[in-house]
């Protein structure tokens, strides 16, 4: 859900300045305990409605509490920054959230033996940071560059981990235990966040949560039909979420991807 992508600097708060970038051992750390965390149906064999849900009770609560919190702060502020600031100066902290964030889809791509991933993103941000004023101009997509796309639950997809159960987190919205672990390693991944000094560090983060403000007001009639003129606006989110995330792993039939080779983790 786009309104609650919106993330915190906080890996700045849990852990001190780091003098060097380190993201294999944390990805295989997590990666080993993701193999032996994520959940399975009974048997192994997924629901027919390609739902696996045990903790539909729970999910439910931090549903009502995001839509709470969409419907009292997020979606008002989200109004707010869009008229506040010109259509113009809105693509730029786009432009500049994207940018910034190219090392870590490089990281990823890295970690998935992907090099075109790897070539296509280390040109973008080369391209844009030189020649687009430190990425505020997407001078890129001129270029013909596509814009790729890369994150550590992608990876953890690429190494075989099985999704697991669908999960609704406070604040951040619908994954699945597969891509909570991915979102928190992907808070470590972007190099530029170690190479700059604070407070720069945390300019990504700020255009970044700009930029999501901007999506959410851009789709506000689509969020909006979602939550609040569905007859079950959570059993509709986890759908919409599923179905679109297994699209862009190429995992088309959502049974092959609970459990891709069938890993037993009870060793784990």
């Amino acid at each position: 859900m786009l309104y609650l992508e919106l993330q915190t600097d906080v890996k700045d708060r849990i852990l001190p300045p780091m003098t060097a970038f380190r993201p294999l051992p944390i990805a295989a750390i997590v990666a080993v305990a993701t193999l032996g965390a994520c959940s399975a149906p009974p048997g192994g064999v997924m629901p027919a409605d390609g739902v696996f849900d045990p903790y539909e009770e729970q999910n439910r609560r931090f549903h009502a509490f995001n839509r709470g919190l969409d419907q009292a702060l997020v979606r008002p502020a989200s109004k707010g920054y869009s008229a506040l600031l010109p259509d113009e100066a809105e693509t730029v902290v786009g432009n500049f959230a994207r940018n910034f964030s190219q090392p870590s889809v490089m990281v990823n791509g890295l970690l998935q033996a992907d090099l075109e991933t790897v070539g296509i993103s280390f040109s973008r941000f080369f391209v844009n940071t030189i020649f687009g004023f430190g990425g505020l101009i997407d001078v890129a997509t001129a270029f013909e560059f596509e814009e790729p796309d890369a994150d550590f639950g992608e990876t953890l997809h690429v190494w075989g981990v099985r999704e697991g159960a669908y999960l609704e987190l406070p604040f951040l919205g619908p994954a699945t235990e597969r891509e909570a672990f991915g979102r928190l390693v992907d808070l470590f991944t972007n190099p530029l966040s170690y190479a700059l000094d604070s407070p720069e560090n945390g300019i990504g983060t700020v255009a970044s949560a700009g930029s999501r403000l901007s999506d959410r007001n851009r789709f506000s009639d689509t969020v909006d039909s979602i939550l609040y003129e569905s007859a079950d606006s959570y059993a509709q989110l986890r759908l919409i979420y599923l179905q679109n995330r297994r699209f862009e792993l190429g995992a088309d039939d959502p049974g092959n991807d609970i459990d891709p080779f069938e890993l037993d983790t009870e060793g784990f």
